[in-house]
């Protein structure tokens, strides 16, 4: 398989192995119009370096997301994008300084940060981000990314490296202008929006509703209405090869060449007999196969790969200008259609989205109108670095909630709730020590999850982290005192387990016991893994 290379991959390639790992901290919940601290919400808004915000979302979400939409940067050069497309924001040179290793100068690093080419930048930015994204993805989600010309084909390689060329899906290409451009010898009208699942053959793609609008019913066909379809489809099986007889001309009709008919000369000759095979308006035309509305509704559409139906930048920008009472407050807003489109074919009521580079937070704003037009309990997790988080991205959200617009134009809200956090402390300092500052429970959480990959629940047996497939878990550890797993220790275990596994800062049994018992002993800090 072929794959890309670029100054500074070497150095980033298990970059996301050694983000560190730090908790969120809930900040609010917005509900019922107003913020809260009563209740927490499913559905999250970050603010934080998404890097470390999507490995913060770990312990709770690794292999649960149905479905992630991203629009990063697209690296045009143009310093006035919202996301600094050169990556000279300063959290992201940081990142860069620190993953290459470059001194304050620069000037003994191996490869300076000042060194790097526009497109290499970008994908040391990205890569380590779409590897902690593939490991949110669950067993059947899918992932749809937007791009334009300038990384769309660096970007189609990378994700053939981390997802597999296998789970490509398709390129949809989404029409986002309409007008003519006069700055370039050609007017640019299109973005990618690349779709790779996490394993093909777990996912696929649902069928978007039938348009109601393409049946009808001239004939009033007790069956209701319907639509001629062609008789023929692609490619050539000799079985589906037989010659049709228009009864009204004699003329005899065979498959035009590449392709066969659509079914058996059987089913055809039962489908003839059910008044369901029509030769045209005037009766001297091919053959076409009557389907009914109640038939199509089951089946639905497969979506196609051309999207010029679901609104333009231009369009996205007025929803936002409605939103936020005539003032432009963001530069590039995706519309609402355009998400809503890639949630209706790749959801389902239940599921769990995810938007790492949130902008305007168009994603929940879809999340929450698809709720509302079926009934859906899909729940949103956006995460936005720049400080415009809490002032646009949740406040947009908010508005979306309670409802917006004018009194001559209202828009009736949605309805749901959010909380809002702020990335908080690593777990572990810099001397590799526990972080006692974010408190034993959420030490505890991720012990467990490093161990158990699900979610940590409080147990009531002091040090227990839990139990599953039979092995207990326990985590001895004070925070004003060292810990050592003796006999005195396990005499006042409750929990019976066919194995144990406890952590502690020192160990004083023997290995027979430990044997007989089926004790594995972990060393605090030395064996929490890290990830």
């Amino acid at each position: 398989m072929p794959t890309l290379n670029w100054i500074g991959k070497d150095k980033v390639i298990n970059h996301h192995q050694d983000v560190p790992y730090k908790v969120l901290e809930q900040q609010y919940t917005y509900s019922n119009g107003s913020e809260t601290n009563t209740f927490v919400s499913e559905n999250k808004i970050i603010h934080g370096d998404n890097l470390e915000a999507l490995k913060s979302l770990l312990p709770q979400y690794e292999g649960k997301i149905k479905c992630i939409y991203i629009d990063p940067p697209y690296n045009t050069g143009n310093e006035g994008w919202v996301y600094n497309d050169n990556v000279n924001d300063p959290k992201i040179k940081k990142w860069l300084e620190a993953t290459l290793k470059a001194k304050e100068n620069f000037t003994d690093a191996s490869i300076g940060v000042d060194d790097l080419a526009r497109h290499d930048k970008w994908l040391c930015m990205m890569y380590p981000r779409l590897k902690l994204l593939h490991k949110l993805l669950a067993h059947d989600g899918v992932i749809f990314i937007s791009i334009d010309d300038n990384e769309q084909a660096n970007l189609k390689l990378i994700c053939d490296e981390i997802f597999g060329i296998n789970n490509f899906v398709t390129d949809f290409i989404w029409n986002h202008r309409k007008s003519s451009q006069n700055d370039i010898d050609y007017s640019l009208s299109h973005n990618h929006t690349l779709c790779y699942s996490k394993n093909r053959t777990a996912f696929r793609l649902n069928p978007l509703p039938i348009v109601e609008s393409k049946f009808s019913n001239p004939d009033n066909d007790p069956r209701g209405a319907w639509v001629a379809d062609p008789m023929d489809a692609p490619n050539v099986r000799t079985n589906l090869e037989y010659e049709i007889l228009n009864p009204n001309t004699g003329e005899i009709f065979l498959p035009p060449k590449g392709r066969h008919w659509r079914f058996t000369k059987e089913k055809y000759d039962i489908a003839f007999k059910e008044n369901r095979i029509l030769f045209g308006k005037t009766g001297k035309s091919k053959p076409q196969y009557k389907r009914f509305l109640s038939e199509a509704e089951i089946k639905g559409v497969n979506p196609f790969t051309i999207w010029s139906e679901l609104g333009t930048a231009t369009d996205a920008t007025k929803e936002l200008i409605q939103i936020f009472d005539g003032e432009k407050i963001f530069q590039t807003p995706k519309p609402v259609s355009l998400i809503n489109r890639i949630l209706e074919i790749s959801t389902n009521k239940n599921s769990i989205i995810l938007d790492s580079f949130a902008g305007s937070g168009t994603t929940a704003h879809a999340v929450l109108n698809l709720n509302k037009q079926d009934g859906g309990n899909r729940k949103f997790i956006l995460i936005e670095m720049e400080d415009y988080a809490n002032t646009i991205t949740a406040e947009r959200v908010k508005r979306v909630i309670k409802g917006y617009g004018t009194e001559a134009k209202p828009i009736e809200g949605t309805g749901g709730d959010f909380s809002f956090y702020e990335l908080g402390e690593p777990i572990f300092l810099e001397n590799d020590l526990l972080n006692e500052a974010i408190g034993i429970e959420r030490i505890n959480e991720y012990v467990w999850f490093s161990e158990t990959k699900s979610n940590y629940i409080k147990q009531n047996e002091q040090y227990l982290l839990g139990v599953k497939e039979q092995t207990a878990y326990y985590f001895y550890y004070d925070k004003d005192a060292m810990t050592t797993l003796d006999e005195s220790f396990l005499r006042k275990l409750k929990t019976k387990a066919e194995q144990y596994i406890i952590y502690a800062d020192n160990c004083l049994l023997d290995e027979k016991l430990m044997s007989k018992y089926h004790i594995i002993f972990k060393k605090i800090p030395r064996d929490i893994t890290r990830f």
